[in-house]
């Protein structure tokens, strides 16, 4: 459903469903109580101002009945953001695609907290692009390679191959060396069942069902500190890294979701998470050509004088 308002600042609108019944007199009696964090008052300013409307573009008057509109579009207001000090380096721009090395605690898209600092809103604002749109996402605290679409026109293409799993996918962790420093025998495949429950910020683990994550898992390098690994995802489930790592007693190094859930406390750009997008590869399903994108980041605490490029611990390549 396009939106009634142009991107602004490099922002698009949102858009918000209203339930057509219910014991709300109103539309912005409903946004008010779904948005209780917020002042009333401040909100109903916002219809008296125009600043809600329809998909046609028009005002929702603050008087206007529940089921008198079905979805309103609106400009989030733009919240007091710390800026996060790292900047994003485009690897690759053409008529249909830009590649970016994601610099760690950068969001893929606006969300909570983050609207300006986000991968998107820079880049739109950066490239002067508004139709700039990603394919697929990275989680805020990883690094490394991040592909947005550049047309409306050929981005479902892109998209089809993520949902396909037509694209090989390649990442980089460290982890502390466990106790007694034992490792698992690698090359390895992991497999469990990760499903994501609403209103969690952690997935969970069913180990009662089939298996739905699948990473194939090789050394790249240890030293007395810590082991480095290559990681090829199958599947493409949330956090399936980062938990597959954690069962294995090898957790990420500076993860603060597993193994165990840690206080929410401000980032500390000192510590990122010890995980990076390596390698996107696939057969461009507009030219036929076989791509290959690698990111020029690497992990803080790999091991030192290591060249993690030099070889692909599993093929050899």
């Amino acid at each position: 459903m396009p939106s009634p308002l142009p991107v602004r600042d490099g922002v698009g609108a949102t858009r918000l469903h209203v339930p057509l019944t219910g014991p709300w007199p109103t539309a912005a009696a409903y946004m008010v109580e779904r948005f209780f964090h917020m002042d009333p008052e401040r909100l109903l300013a916002r219809f008296d101002r125009g600043e809600i409307v329809r998909a046609d573009g028009s005002p929702v008057p603050r008087d206007a009945p529940l089921g008198s509109v079905e979805f309103v579009w609106y400009y989030r207001e733009p919240a007091v953001e710390t800026r996060i000090p790292f900047e994003i380096e485009v690897l690759h721009q053409d008529e249909h695609l830009v590649v970016v090395d994601k610099p760690h605690f950068l969001p893929t898209t606006p969300g909570g907290k983050f609207l300006q600092n986000s991968a998107l809103v820079r880049l739109r604002n950066l490239l002067d692009n508004p139709d700039l749109a990603p394919i697929h996402r990275l989680d805020r605290a990883t690094a490394g390679l991040l592909m947005f679409s550049t047309r409306p026109a050929t981005r479902g293409a892109y998209q089809l191959m993520f949902e396909n799993r037509q694209v090989q996918k390649v990442y980089e962790a460290v982890s502390a060396l466990p106790e007694g420093g034992e490792l698992p025998s690698f090359p390895l495949v992991y497999r469990n069942h990760i499903e994501k429950p609403r209103a969690q910020v952690r997935v969970e683990v069913d180990d009662t069902r089939e298996p739905n994550a699948e990473t194939l898992i090789a050394l790249i390098s240890s030293d007395d500190r810590v082991v480095h690994t290559l990681l090829r995802p199958h599947s493409g489930k949330m956090h399936q890294l980062r938990v597959h790592l954690s069962a294995l007693g090898i957790g990420i190094l500076n993860d603060r979701f597993y193994p165990e859930l840690l206080e929410d406390l401000p980032d500390d750009f000192d510590r990122p998470l010890q995980l990076l997008a390596r390698e996107l590869r696939f057969v461009d399903p507009l030219s036929g050509e076989e791509r290959v994108f690698t990111t020029r980041r690497t992990l803080q605490h790999a091991p030192a004088g290591e060249d993690p490029f030099s070889e692909d611990p599993v093929s050899g390549a």
